[in-house]
């Protein structure tokens, strides 16, 4: 059992394309009127934009944020924040103007509204980094969190590429460090794993076209919940010597956790192989870090501290100031640029995939385009995540073949292997657990024959095979509890070996399966033998997948319905003997707890007067649904 701790700040998060506008509703939701403006030299455009949205409301103007908010600056912009009597701060920016905005407030105690146009996420974070003479300090506390974030996905449409690119791969730090964090959580996991997929969906349309509003918006969105994370848990050797090198050498922000993150991925592997698993699925890639660089570069990103400005010559004194096992080394190929080891990149497979998807395109179906298209995309990532050999595509195509070649009119070898693989159980779930009030369904199987024989009330469908004489006693009704006259019932059960007549080739005719009618009352009865657990065909391909596959073949011992009346759903199931072998482990994953009834030993004379010594019983009854026009 995991234990964890889990805090939450109180911020309010507002999203949508055009919600600057609503900055003055938002100022004076905090009970403010002078709201100092709080930006950088690269984002003059948004900052004008709210302060002209501001009209009356605004203060001032500060646009002298810089990266690592050096304490100077913070100085500087506090002296304007009293000379102008403001009482709220407005941070338009990226992680230059959120964290001087930040420290501003948590100096004056003034709330903060931040607009970021970056993936930083810093917004949403009570994380302070601060830099003077001797390096860089980081805190964190309550107070830091500001109350607002407007994120309006316009301001990021402006963003270029590669500043997109690295300040999405910051955000996508934040996230892959949360998984493997002291403080990692089931709520923050879910919420890494979504970023991270997210963003790297986002970056390769953003990079294609910067004006992809939607792109623009998952990537904003993936910064948000990776802020999130941020906030929420401890950050690890990552963050730690990110911020070592940005405030100590100067190195630019994002660009330095772009570089670093594949390199430290790496480095933890091995401490955190689930946390690189995740990524890696996230990423749909076959390895985390390998994976990760290979994006990094396809994206025309920095990979590199070198090509950040780091010299050699500082290596040495940058791994002294941080304390991480393997530090000189880890620099070292970061520096360089080395790609982690790993797989080998897959070649880029979207353009093949898009013309095939194309292809179908002009389908007059659209739910037929919409089947088709979908599982072209799943087995092309399928193809990809898993690296497929052509040794091994050409077995898959083997082991289709023949299991087509082993279907007959007595043997459904595609049905085995959709009931083996739980297709069937899933399919019959989604079209069938909609009506919670009718008997629960349960899977066709293999082994059922259209038009069974016809057999009166009372017949004996055993056959004279061998086996425990079971007389069942069924009432077919509506949801109301009204009977069901006229009801077509098959039925069909394997013999005392776990055996259907189909499989029987000394078998002349069918045997243990039959059609009957219920009467005015809405009942079936019939003689049977009681079922028993058997093993599904093990001699072809499924029985080939399941031993390769350590699975055992056996089915718990069940016997099948089939029940159809005029202006009623059919009703496909099974009744499973309580206390019966394998109903924890149905190969074919097709029992449910409701199906599963007491087939008790007959007490008295047994009906119709048989003269059996031994014999069982079971009672059921089955409630159909009538059909919706």
């Amino acid at each position: 059992m995991t234990s964890f701790a889990y805090t939450s700040g109180p911020a309010r998060v507002v999203f949508g394309p055009g919600v600057l506008d609503r900055l003055p509703e938002e100022v004076r939701r905090l009970g403010r009127s002078r709201a100092l403006v709080v930006s950088g030299a690269g984002t003059a455009g948004a900052a004008a934009q709210a302060a002209a949205n501001l009209g009356p409301l605004l203060a001032g103007h500060f646009a002298g944020a810089a990266m690592h908010t050096p304490v100077d600056v913070t100085a500087e912009a506090l002296e304007l924040v009293r000379s102008l009597d403001a009482d709220c701060l407005v941070s338009v920016g990226g992680g230059s103007a959120t964290g001087l905005g930040k420290a501003l407030s948590v100096r004056t105690g003034l709330p903060q509204i931040a607009v970021p146009s970056t993936y930083a996420g810093s917004e949403v974070t009570p994380v302070l980094g601060e830099t003077d003479g001797t390096g860089k300090t980081t805190r964190s506390a309550p107070e830091i969190l500001p109350e607002t974030v407007l994120y309006d996905v316009r301001l990021t449409l402006g963003l270029p590429v590669p500043l997109s690119v690295t300040s999405g791969v910051n955000a996508m730090a934040h996230a892959v460090e949360a998984l493997y964090s002291p403080d990692a959580n089931p709520a923050t996991g879910a919420l890494a794993r979504r970023a991270i997929t997210l963003l790297a969906g986002a970056l390769p349309g953003i990079v294609a076209d910067p004006g992809d509003v939607d792109a623009r918006s998952d990537a904003l969105t993936g910064a948000w919940l990776a802020g999130i994370c941020l906030g929420t848990v401890r950050m690890g050797p990552h963050h730690k010597l990110c911020h070592m090198l940005g405030g100590s050498y100067g190195l630019p922000h994002a660009p330095t956790h772009t570089v670093m993150l594949p390199q430290v991925m790496a480095h933890q592997a091995a401490k955190a192989p689930e946390a690189m698993r995740v990524v890696a699925e996230a990423l749909k890639v076959r390895d985390a870090p390998s994976g990760l660089y290979d994006l990094i570069t396809s994206w025309g990103g920095p990979t590199s501290l070198r090509e950040l400005g780091l010299t050699a010559g500082e290596l040495d004194d940058a791994a002294r100031r941080v304390d991480i096992d393997g530090v000189r080394a880890l620099l070292g190929v970061a520096y360089q640029g080395t790609r982690p080891p790993g797989p080998a990149a897959v070649p880029d497979f979207s353009a093949l995939t898009g013309q095939v998807l194309a292809s179908f395109a002009g389908a007059p179906d659209p739910r037929v385009r919409a089947l088709v298209t979908d599982l072209v995309k799943v087995l092309h990532d399928y193809t990809n995540r898993n690296d497929l050999t052509q040794q091994e595509w050409e077995y898959a195509v083997d082991f289709l073949t023949r299991t087509g070649q082993l279907c007959s009119p007595t043997r459904q070898e595609f049905v085995l292997l959709s009931d083996t693989l739980g297709v069937s159980s899933m399919v019959d779930l989604l079209s069938n657990s909609r009506t919670p009030q009718t008997t629960p369904s349960a899977v066709l199987g293999p082994f059922y024959v259209p038009g069974p024989p016809p057999e009166p009330p009372g017949a004996d469908i055993a056959g004279g095979l061998p086996g425990t004489p079971l007389w069942a006693d069924v009432l077919i009704t509506d949801v109301a509890g009204g009977p069901v006259a006229g009801a077509v019932v098959d039925v069909w059960q394997s013999n005392d070996d776990g055996f259907y007549d189909v499989q029987l080739p000394e078998q002349a005719g069918p045997v243990l399966r039959a059609r009957f009618t219920s009467d005015d009352d809405g009942r079936v009865r019939f003689w049977s033998i009681l079922p028993s657990e058997y093993p599904i065909p093990d001699d072809g391909p499924v029985g080939q997948m399941l031993a390769a596959t350590g699975r055992h073949q056996y089915r718990a011992p069940h016997l099948h319905f089939m029940i159809s009346a005029p202006g009623y759903r059919r009703l496909v199931t099974q009744l499973f003997v309580a206390g019966g072998a394998y109903l924890d482990s149905d190969t074919v994953f097709g029992v449910k707890d409701e199906l599963i009834v007491d087939f008790a030993p007959g007490a008295g004379t047994p009906p119709d007067g048989r003269a059996v010594e031994q014999w069982h019983q079971v009672s059921y009854t089955f409630r159909i649904a009538e059909e919706k026009p």
